[in-house]
């Protein structure tokens, strides 16, 4: 990446008292994400990948201030919005959009497709003829692969993939630079799948999009991203150039999910990494690495009691691991 990025986090975290103040003890801490840096360029789509409730979907929904953060900084073409106001958010809310999971819970379904769409461009777009929104109503579902005949149709009418779509058009009506992918093919069946991301793929090229494309399957991401990250507990892990994830992976955590990826070519089958024990509780996080308890090569004495920080070990090649290098 080159140039001023687009978007940079900054030691972000998000963290949610239960049962007591977060400052005034009393309670446990959730740390949904916790000490996360990374950024992001222009027209460039970052991969992030983790096990189910390892905070991927927190984080993105922190960055788009969805969530507020617990602390840390994001900046969004240069300027920091982690302390911002709704009110001067608002302006900002057209150049970020999310894409969201469940295409079925995702759209009210007592609003026409065309109310809904038409309800992002009023919101964000301000006034407009009849005749103009029309055409952009029509330029909108066209571009996303639907005929305009379902302008007037609701999203019961619809199947998974025509609704994500939808979706799709909605984030697009008010012409962001930045889309939070957020899981938006894991509810769709595998033949549908390949088109939604295939469509995702053509519009960044076409309109020039940022991704941060939220995955737990690492060939999606993989086939996705130019650049991958994975998170574990809260935290990032490992980050990498794509080119790098299929033979240069460095963390015993990225080489595990790597290796449960199925090969077809018998050439290309690795031996299976196999993790022992579930994914801890953000609640009460292990001490040190947080991934020592099933981690493999941990050693006792270091692993278990000093934390590893990200260090590059090849260009824009970044590992939390004290054994790795």
């Amino acid at each position: 990446m080159t140039g001023e990025p687009l978007l940079a986090v900054e030691r972000l975290t998000t963290y949610f008292p239960q049962g007591g103040s977060l400052w005034g003890g009393g309670g446990k801490v959730l740390r949904a994400v916790d000490d996360v840096s990374f950024s992001l360029g222009a027209g460039e789509t970052l991969g992030l990948v983790g096990e189910s409730g390892c905070g991927k979907s927190t984080l993105g929904r922190t960055i788009l201030r969805l969530i507020d953060p617990t602390s840390g900084a994001i900046r969004f073409e240069g300027r920091d919005i982690t302390q911002l106001s709704q009110a001067k958010l608002r302006p900002l809310r057209s150049r970020m959009q999310i894409i969201f999971q469940d295409p079925y819970g995702s759209l009210n379904p007592r609003m026409t497709v065309r109310a809904a769409l038409s309800e992002a461009l009023t919101v964000h777009g301000g006034r407009a003829s009849a005749a103009d929104q029309r055409e952009a109503l029509v330029s909108l579902v066209s571009r996303v692969g639907l005929r305009p005949e379902v302008l007037d149709r609701y999203p019961h009418e619809f199947s998974g993939g025509q609704r994500q779509r939808i979706g799709i058009a909605r984030a697009l009506a008010v012409r962001p630079r930045f889309i939070v992918a957020d899981e938006p093919v894991s509810a769709l069946d595998l033949s549908i799948q390949a088109q939604i991301i295939n469509l995702l793929m053509d519009l960044q090229e076409e309109l020039k999009l940022s991704y941060l494309f939220i995955a737990h399957d690492l060939k999606v991401v993989e086939h996705m991203s130019q650049r991958i990250a994975v998170m574990y507990l809260g935290r990032i892990v490992e980050l990498m150039p794509r080119a790098r994830l299929a033979t240069h992976t460095l963390h015993p955590y990225t080489q595990a999910l790597r290796s449960a990826v199925p090969q077809m070519d018998p050439a290309k089958r690795r031996l299976r990494v196999l993790l022992s024990g579930d994914l801890p509780s953000p609640l009460a996080p292990p001490p040190g690495c947080s991934f020592h308890p099933r981690c493999p090569i941990a050693q006792r004495g270091l692993c278990d009691t000093k934390r590893p920080e990200l260090r590059e070990l090849a260009e824009g090649h970044f590992v939390a691991c004290h054994l790795a290098g």
